[in-house]
């Protein structure tokens, strides 16, 4: 079996190739460097557990924070409402410019935040998709190497197209840390929200393409299967309906 064959329709899935190189390998090597890419994937995989995990505490903290703003915000907003209500400020001529900048200047700092939230819960989305792109590889490559049906020539390609997702992932880690961080600078709405569309689109199909490489390798191994009964037990152990 060669290593483009452990996909089905391989040519077909540019977006997985983009993920590896595929190397001729001696069956020694192949037997030395799967640990090797296994290891590499899991230590991947940990540093971009612990980056997201940071990240999500960094936007609940903010989030956090801006909730109590904006609560403060709304509460002062209702208490000028309530005065305009009860002394009809309105109907006044000596009700200020002042007064009615200061009102101005709470209904925009309101919707400011709101807004701000609205982004950082986006955020938090992405981040929570992109710590499911690692709890999925984890999950598929557990039971990929368990899977009698693969060799270890198929384990290795295999290895190599997940850590090339993993390393993508890290970037996309990196990418969601800018946005972050961009909240503490000088940054207009327009380029935040285009960091952050940005980094939404790869962060889907970096998930898209790791789903349906574990969706190939599934097939794969039912394609293998001896009887009907093996079948069975192959989608219980894949989980597929």
């Amino acid at each position: 079996m060669k290593n483009s064959e452990v996909l089905t329709n391989l040519d077909d899935m540019n977006a997985i190739k983009k993920y590896m190189v595929i190397l001729p390998l001696s069956a020694i090597t192949l037997f030395v460097a799967l640990p090797k890419e296994a290891n590499a994937q899991i230590a991947i995989a940990e540093v971009i557990k612990a980056a997201i995990t940071k990240v999500i505490k960094a936007i609940d903290l903010q989030i956090q924070r801006l909730q109590n703003q904006t609560i403060w915000l709304q509460n002062a907003q209702k208490t000028l409402e309530n005065t305009l209500s009860k002394t009809k400020l309105g109907e006044i001529s000596d009700w200020t410019q002042q007064q009615k900048d200061l009102f101005s200047k709470y209904y925009q700092e309101l919707q400011e935040i709101k807004s701000v939230i609205a982004m950082y819960e986006r955020i938090k989305e992405m981040t929570e998709k992109q710590a499911a792109v690692v709890n999925s590889y984890h999950h598929a490559w557990a039971l990929l190497q368990q899977d009698k049906h693969f060799s270890p020539d198929e384990l290795n390609y295999m290895a190599k197209v997940y850590k090339g997702i993993l390393e993508e992932s890290v970037k996309n880690v990196d990418e969601l840390l800018l946005v972050v961080s961009s909240f503490k600078t000088q940054m207009t709405d327009e380029k935040r929200l285009e960091l952050i569309n940005a980094s939404a689109n790869r962060i889907d199909t970096n998930y898209s393409d790791l789903r349906q490489f574990n969706a190939q390798n599934a097939l794969l191994s039912l394609q293998r299967a001896k009887d009907e009964n093996e079948v069975i037990t192959l989608k219980k152990y894949y989980g597929i309906q």
